[in-house]
């Protein structure tokens, strides 16, 4: 198997960035992809907004829009993988070429656009897996078209609902016109306040499955109050910081790094790590923090729960390291809350 994936790691590499990832799908479809248990380190079991997970490291959206490979991803040993974005519409996304690796730099820029074969399709895939172990969550969007943008989430929340293990929703693209305008408070109490009122429909007298805002690392620094504020206000279980930048940081390398779209990896950490500690301020405590943004190693993952965060995602670092770093990333973790005494991952959230 190592012979295997080591080639197919070569060969994609090979390849332009979308047909890459096209390949890395296909190759998780077929059982190539390394397999690690995530749940082989007990420290690392944690319980975030009721979910179960065999330890704090999730695979990010954007990977798996279809919902193609969700079981195949928890066998690489995440503990978590979030599926989408999906739209209520299939659409075809921006303009190709529209993803690129900043190989110098370890990093990625998309202008994907919310591509994806629409919720229905979405839908059928999750049934299909429906009763599996493993929790795999739902990240919504909206048409580039749409004339409703806060009745699109509300559409995939009702077709996903019973499917789901938790839903997302999804504000902070920089890819689709005018979808960050719905994190203004104005916009996001408007959503936020509807799809409250749908997901208490939904759900009658039963307990539902969390959702979780994700939010952009591009706010101003005093955006955080008033997003937890509201996020609270309106029955969100836990916030999600943060999405790509639009931002360029000096030192980049890459010849690509002047591509419009969201810049991922590396180069954001440093910017998502102090949207995450704006948050983790804001929230006191009162609402759980996932935090995404640069992480490629046990530390980085450590810092962030250090930071505040009670979970992680990643995904662009998958595509230079390939989907062993899970496993790299669940060990090393490991050793370093036993290394500082701790007995949980609860225990080491917000201790710095």
């Amino acid at each position: 198997m190592s012979l295997f994936y080591d080639a197919g790691m070569r060969f994609a590499r090979s390849l332009p960035a979308e047909a890459a990832h096209k390949f890395g799908l296909a190759a998780a479809a077929r059982g190539l992809a390394p397999a690690s248990d995530p749940a082989r380190h007990a420290i690392l079991a944690t319980n975030l907004c009721g979910l179960s997970l065999p330890n704090p490291v999730g695979l990010a959206a954007g990977f798996d829009k279809d919902a193609l490979v969700p079981d195949a991803m928890l066998r690489t040993g995440f503990g978590f993988v979030e599926c989408g974005t999906v739209t209520p519409r299939p659409q075809e996304g921006n303009s190709k070429p529209r993803l690129f690796r900043l190989t110098e730099d370890k990093a990625v820029i998309n202008r994907m656009g919310f591509n994806n074969d629409g919720l229905e399709n979405f839908a059928d895939k999750f049934a299909a897996r429906h009763g599996r172990g493993g929790i795999v969550g739902a990240n919504l969007g909206a048409n580039k078209d749409s004339v409703d943008r806060a009745q699109d989430y509300i559409d995939g929340l009702t077709r996903l609902w019973g499917l789901a293990d938790y839903f997302t929703i999804n504000i902070s693209s920089p890819n689709t016109p005018g979808l960050r305008d719905l994190q203004g408070e104005t916009a996001m109490e408007d959503l936020l306040g509807r799809f409250q009122e749908a997901r208490q429909n939904l759900a009658g007298d039963h307990k539902s499955a969390p959702v979780f805002l994700k939010v952009s690392p591009d706010l101003d620094n005093s955006a955080a109050e008033r997003i937890v504020q509201q996020a609270r206000l309106y029955g969100i279980s836990a916030i999600i910081v943060s999405n790509t930048t639009i931002s360029r940081p000096d030192g980049l390398k890459s010849e690509h790094r002047s591509e419009g779209g969201g810049l991922s990896g590396a180069p954001l950490k440093k910017r998502a790590d102090f949207m995450l500690k704006e948050f983790a301020a804001a929230s006191a405590g009162r609402i759980p923090l996932i935090g995404v943004g640069g992480i490629s190693s046990g530390a980085d993952a450590y810092a962030k729960i250090r930071a505040g965060a009670s979970a992680v995602q990643l995904y662009s670092a998958l595509v230079f390291e390939g989907p062993g770093l899970v496993s790299q990333i669940c060990d090393d973790l490991a050793a370093r809350l036993k290394a500082d005494g701790f007995k949980s991952v609860t225990e080491a959230v917000g201790t710095t």
